[in-house]
């Protein structure tokens, strides 16, 4: 049910009012804006539109929490209290070890298993989270979602849901220029280097 990687960031901000704070997004935002010129300015991208909701969303929380947090006063630990928060929202069925479809990619028998965000959309959503925050003025050695608790929560979410649902995550490994270093070596040579290089290039 990876499909929900490209929605769970979004049901929240629609849930929780995503049209509610568009005042806040004024206030806050209205520095950067462009409309006071002639020519019509072009819309915003997708990206920059869901940044904008996901920003708004996480201020109306901040606004909504008990008691009330200002953004000066948030932390790591309050980035990964919203992402909790925001699993009622989620469309992805993880199966709990007790379930006979942990570990099942395709298990075909419903079960009653929660459902939350995957690790994919809180993955981004705190992506545009961190950019958001420094664009509206906040400090990048003091911005809460770059934290250190952050990233291993959410590696964490992703180990879990991995076993859940039997589909590993597996880490991309940077390739190492062994082309070009070949190809040096096929080079030297050619001009007397190396000798196995040499009798490659005859």
């Amino acid at each position: 049910m990876d499909s929900a990687s490209g929605t769970g960031g979004t049901g929240p901000t629609g849930s929780t009012g995503g049209e509610g704070p568009s005042s806040t997004a004024t206030t806050i935002e209205g520095g950067g804006a462009e409309g006071s010129t002639a020519a019509p300015s072009p819309p915003p991208s997708r990206y920059v539109a869901q940044k904008r909701r996901d920003w708004n969303t996480f201020l109306q929380y901040l606004n909504n929490h008990k008691p009330p947090l200002t953004l000066g006063r948030c932390s790591g630990a309050h980035v990964i209290e919203f992402m909790k928060y925001l699993d009622q929202f989620g469309k992805t069925k993880v199966h709990v070890t007790s379930c006979p479809c942990f570990g099942q990619p395709n298990p075909s028998a419903p079960c009653a298993c929660q459902l939350k965000q995957a690790w994919g959309s809180l993955d981004a959503l705190i992506g545009r989270l961190r950019a958001a925050y420094e664009e509206n003025g906040g400090k990048p050695e003091s911005n809460p979602f770059g934290a250190k608790a952050v990233r291993i929560y959410l590696r964490e979410v992703r180990e879990s849901q991995a076993k859940a649902r039997g589909i590993p995550y597996e880490k991309k490994k940077r390739k190492r220029p062994s082309t070009t270093i070949a190809d040096a070596g096929s080079s030297l040579g050619a001009s007397g280097g190396d000798g196995e290089d040499g009798g490659d290039a005859c």
